[in-house]
């Protein structure tokens, strides 16, 4: 069996793995995807949910967060209803995925101008807990940017606006 280049962020961890070679960096437009939940479930939350979300050890507990992924829900629906809520995401890209070619990971930033831009973009419209780290995070993982090394086999798979998430032999 041959074993697979990969980048080194996901090192052994079978989760990471898995993570690594279906998802991160697989450009989506899917607005439920780009949310990671149902945005109108998520903007629906009540008392009891927020109590549940903060007794809960396997999500992250400040309650700032908590009311940000709820607020933030919240603004993704108004831009969704006034605009078109993935256009406007992927519209700090120009439309098409940004195409690294990082040869360590060591070589790539935790930020850009562009996560920067998107940052300030997504404030104005009063989203929470959205710095320029986070937006590239989030541009890394959805594919709006490919930052997979470019010795990695799935840097040329992601290269494209339509890839598909693909299953490893």
């Amino acid at each position: 069996m041959v074993k697979s280049t990969r980048c080194t962020w996901c090192g052994d961890d079978p989760l990471y793995v898995r993570y690594h070679d279906l998802e991160w960096g697989v450009p989506t437009r899917d607005r439920n995807a780009l949310f990671a939940l149902c945005p109108e479930a998520v903007a629906r939350f009540g008392p009891r949910d927020r109590a549940r979300l903060l007794a809960d050890t396997g999500v992250i507990r400040h309650p700032g967060k908590l009311d940000a992924i709820q607020i933030n829900a919240e603004r993704f629906l108004e831009i969704d209803r006034e605009d078109d809520a993935v256009e406007f995401l992927w519209s700090f890209v120009g439309g098409r995925p940004i195409v690294n070619s990082w040869h360590s990971s060591g070589e790539i930033p935790a930020t850009t101008p562009i996560a920067e831009a998107m940052s300030r973009g997504l404030k104005a419209r009063g989203f929470k807990f959205v710095g320029p780290t986070i937006c590239y995070a989030f541009m890394q993982a959805s594919g709006m940017v490919n930052d997979h090394i470019a010795g990695c086999f799935r840097h040329p798979q992601c290269n494209e606006p339509d890839a598909k998430r693909c299953v490893v032999a």
